[in-house]
């Protein structure tokens, strides 16, 4: 063969030359044969690369030959191929990947081996030319049509192997279910992704669905190697954040340096090229600029990147030097070129997280959305309402691990939107130069006077270079940024705008729009958590609302016609906490609202507890608690008051079980000690007019109404209110309410009522009062625990009638001080107030009480006379 010969050649003149000890020969010699040698091997890889295209083809076809021998004839005959065409073979990677994916899951076992051969094979020759190998056939495509007389043009080199061909077929390949398939899809994957040049990351939205249904593969191989991959792919992408973030850090010094030398006296600095570029406002990223400026620099290696339009993997060799966009001979990073497209990838993992019920999955998903929110979190804002439909429920998952990780993300996530402005800010044209891709998040600009202790680019190379990967290089010449795809995403929301500079500034990077939250698709996500079957879901939901109601109350009120009744519902959830926070929310909307929305509020739970008549028995007390904590107790009984007043005749039985419900806590809740007080003093007209709205409500429970002149200490208007129970008929129900009257006497909200017994000269009709509460009760506990403390202070009650011809003492100077200042209670009070209006009122309501009982006692005995006739006769009939 010819070069056997040319090699034979070779070695026997390089031979003469040693026997002639001319070493100069020799050198020269060598030189010669070694090119010519050269020569003659690229021409054989040229024949050779030639015939691929007729012999690979029918190779590939017996890959799908029936015959066992055939396909594996077929592996051995493509490995003797691709171990002599090395890199040429890349051409035809598709073709051979993809009889390589159909053979991995292929029964007979000779047929297993040697594709795992072949496929040994390829990825070695991939690991080693992938990135950089150029096929022989044809050079001058690559460099068609350009100048090769223009300076400064670089020469862009196709390689054989291009991630943009194999992408699409990976993407078809990845959902296959054949374990051994997924197995060599994954190692593929790992291996193509340690491969510095190639960025396999960047088209990481195109696979990684695939990649998380792996996660629920049954087979453990498939399971282990897929979460090591998706690990590393997590890894690195928060490795290139870092990156990112320290060269908008060190871009952000360099500037704040400049714009100091600009503003600085000292002709040194002004006669620098970039001070002479700020001050005159030039633009910093003029690459003619730049160039005749700083003058031609001469990249390393002699390569410089260039990018194409296609996002194909090119090795580019460039006549002259080129500079980074700065202006500045910043060294290549890792990663500071690589662009992720987080929105793509958030849309996968909600989506998964929605529709995947395995804990691996959910796991992986709520791990990236963690991670993400430490380094893209604007871009999470925009899924935050769907992201919050599947993390709520999260919280409630039966492992452990799962709702520990939904935890964090929930905590992160509220920590971010509650860190955000109310109102979306434009942001200025430093905080755009601060960022050097939409995927970093904002900077924070330090002060004007500091200087910001900011790592340098050497020391991000040293620290992100090799731990990236074992094969990546240290630092690299700036090259082209890698791209998966040329045209925007459909998946990208938010739209890409460039603020106007400030005079004398030229932005070099364009910043995303603030994007704000969708307030009314999170309320209409979270309020329908409120139907979840688990508490801490429901609990997690009303935390949400309440932070959205604190953060931005405007927005949330928007819609609150439609949260409403969602939220007045949920007052019966069985829950107490879920209870405690909706009346939390509830309040704080109130308080943010008019009147006239607060007197809806009264007037809709009012209507809730007539229509459930068990959330009146077990929560009625706990609502208005925790109203009165977080409203104005007084305003809500006001409005309460009227309400039932105005309502009453409706239903007078729910109104007397609502106003005893009111009374109870007003009595014993000591939430409301304040307005006990106030309703002890009725020399202000306030308090006359808040005791008449009571009055007049209360007047529809009787044992209610004498309580509250017992609290008002309107002791002879109490008296009254006896005589007028006597005229009407007792009921069980009443005397049930006045047992348990007497045992609140005994409790120490009336401390103030038993030590009036003290003074029966001042308080004489306190004593008919309880006389007269002792003489409706019949015999039972409640009868002999007020008689005995009567019986207890009976004699000083007989004191008082004998005339005291003592003379004055000290204290009994004190005392008639303290009677004058008391002496509002039983009189000039009481003068104030329409006590005989009031006291007809209360006996026109007990009389319409007593005939709306007679007529339901009337309709109930017809009811039951008209069943038994029509019982007795249709038993006459049979």
């Amino acid at each position: 063969m010819p070069l056997a010969r040319d090699l034979v050649a070779f070695l026997a003149n390089l031979q003469e030359s040693k026997q002639h000890h001319d070493h100069r020969l020799y050198s020269r010699k060598l030189t010669e044969e070694g090119r010519r040698l050269e020569s003659v091997i690229r021409n054989a890889l040229a024949d050779v690369a030639r015939y691929l295209k007729e012999i690979v083809p029918p190779v590939l076809a017996c890959f799908s030959d029936q015959d066992a021998r055939v396909r594996y004839y077929a592996c051995e005959s493509m490995y003797n191929i691709a171990k002599v065409a090395k890199g040429e073979i890349l051409l035809y990677f598709n073709d051979v990947f993809d009889a390589l994916c159909k053979l991995a899951a292929d029964t007979e076992l000779s047929v297993k081996n040697g594709a795992e051969l072949l496929d040994r094979l390829v990825k070695d020759i991939v690991s080693e030319s992938a990135a950089t190998y150029a096929s022989i056939l044809s050079p001058e495509s690559a460099i068609a049509g350009s100048e090769p007389n223009s300076p400064g043009r670089s020469v862009e080199i196709s390689t054989a192997f291009s991630l943009p061909r194999f992408i699409p077929l990976l993407q078809e390949r990845i959902h296959v279910l054949n374990p051994f398939t997924r197995t060599f899809l994954v190692s593929w994957i790992t291996l193509l992704d340690s491969i510095p040049d190639l960025e396999l990351v960047a088209y990481l939205p195109s696979f990684l669905g695939g990649l998380l249904k792996f996660l629920s593969d049954a087979n453990q191989d498939v399971h282990t190697t897929t979460k090591v991959a998706l690990d590393r792919f997590l890894t690195e992408i928060k490795k290139i954040a870092l990156v990112k973030k320290g060269l908008a850090e060190s871009r952000k010094s360099r500037e704040d340096k400049d714009r100091k030398v600009s503003g600085s006296t000292d002709p040194v600095a002004v006669d620098s090229p970039n001070s002479e570029q700020v001050e005159n406002g030039e633009a910093e990223d003029d690459p003619e600029q730049t160039a005749t400026q700083q003058g031609p620099q001469t990249p390393q290696n002699g390569q410089a990147g260039n990018p194409t339009a296609d996002g194909d993997s090119t090795y580019t060799g460039s006549e002259d030097g080129e500079k980074d966009a700065d202006g500045s001979e910043d060294e290549w990073i890792p990663g500071q070129d690589v662009q992720i497209d987080y929105q793509r990838i958030l849309e996968i993992l909600v989506t998964f997280l929605a529709e995947s019920s395995e804990e691996e999955v959910q796991m992986t998903a709520l791990k990236w959305i963690e991670t993400f929110l430490d380094i893209c979190p604007e871009d999470i804002l925009l899924f935050t309402p769907r992201l919050l439909a599947q993390l709520l429920p999260a919280l409630s998952h039966d492992t452990d691990h799962v709702k520990q990780a939904a935890n964090r993300v929930n905590q992160a996530l509220m920590a971010y939107i509650m860190s955000l402005p109310e109102d979306p800010v434009k942001p200025s044209a430093n905080a755009e130069q601060a960022q050097i891709a939409t995927q970093v998040p904002s900077i924070q600009q330090p002060g004007p006077g500091s200087t910001p202790t900011l790592p340098t680019i050497r020391s991000l190379a040293q620290s992100n270079g090799e731990s990236r990967r074992d094969s990546a290089p240290l630092v690299k010449p700036l090259r082209k940024p890698t791209s998966p795809e040329p045209n925007e995403p459909l998946s990208r929301m938010a739209q890409v705008q460039t603020p106007e500079p400030p005079p004398g500034e030229q932005p070099e990077l364009e910043c995303k729009a603030h994007t704000d939250l969708d307030y009314e698709a999170a309320v209409n996500a979270l309020t329908l958590q409120f139907l979840h079957e688990h508490e801490a879901t429901r609990v997690a939901a009303l935390a949400w609302l309440i932070m959205l109601h604190r953060k931005s109350p405007r927005k949330i009120l928007a819609i609150q016609d439609a949260t409403f009744p969602a939220l007045l519902k949920t007052l019966s959830d069985p829950a107490e906490a879920v209870v405690t926070r909706d009346l939390l929310l509830l309040s704080q909307i109130s308080r943010s609202s008019d009147d006239g929305y607060f007197t809806s509020f009264m007037v809709n739970l009012l209507k809730l507890f007539a229509t459930d008549r068990r959330l009146l028995d077990s929560r009625g007390n706990l609502i208005i608690r925790q109203l009165c904590l977080s409203l104005s107790p007084e305003k809500i009984y006001r409005t309460m008051a009227d309400c039932l007043e105005r309502d009453s005749d409706d239903d007078l039985e729910f109104a007397s079980i609502m106003v005893q419900n009111l009374n109870n806590n007003l009595i014993t809740a000591p939430e409301l000690q304040d307005l006990r007080k106030r309703l002890r003093n009725l020399d202000s007209r306030d308090g006359q007019t808040f005791f008449t709205v009571l009055f007049k409500a209360w007047c529809v429970n009787a044992v209610a109404t004498f309580s509250l002149c017992l609290l008002a200490q309107a002791y002879e208007q109490a008296y009254n209110l006896l005589q007028i129970f006597a005229e009407l008929e007792m009921t069980v129900n009443m005397l049930i309410q006045i047992d348990k009257l007497v045992q609140l006497l005994e409790s120490p909200v009336f401390t103030y009522l038993r030590m009036q017994l003290l003074e029966p000269e001042r308080f004489p009709h306190l004593y008919k009062c309880l006389y007269g509460l002792l003489m409706l009760l019949p015999q039972s506990s409640a009868f002999a625990a007020l008689k005995n403390r009567l019986n207890s202070v009976s004699a000083i009650g007989y004191l008082h009638i004998a005339p005291r011809n003592t003379p004055a003492t000290p204290s009994s100077v004190s005392t008639f001080e303290r009677q004058n200042r008391l002496r509002s209670k039983e009189g000039a009070g009481e003068a104030s107030v329409k006590w005989t209006e009031l006291l007809d009122k209360f006996r026109t309501t007990r009389i319409d009480a007593k005939n709306a009982f007679r007529r339901h006692q009337i309709a109930h005995r017809d009811l039951m006379n008209a069943s038994k006739t029509r019982s007795t006769s249709v038993n006459s009939g049979l």
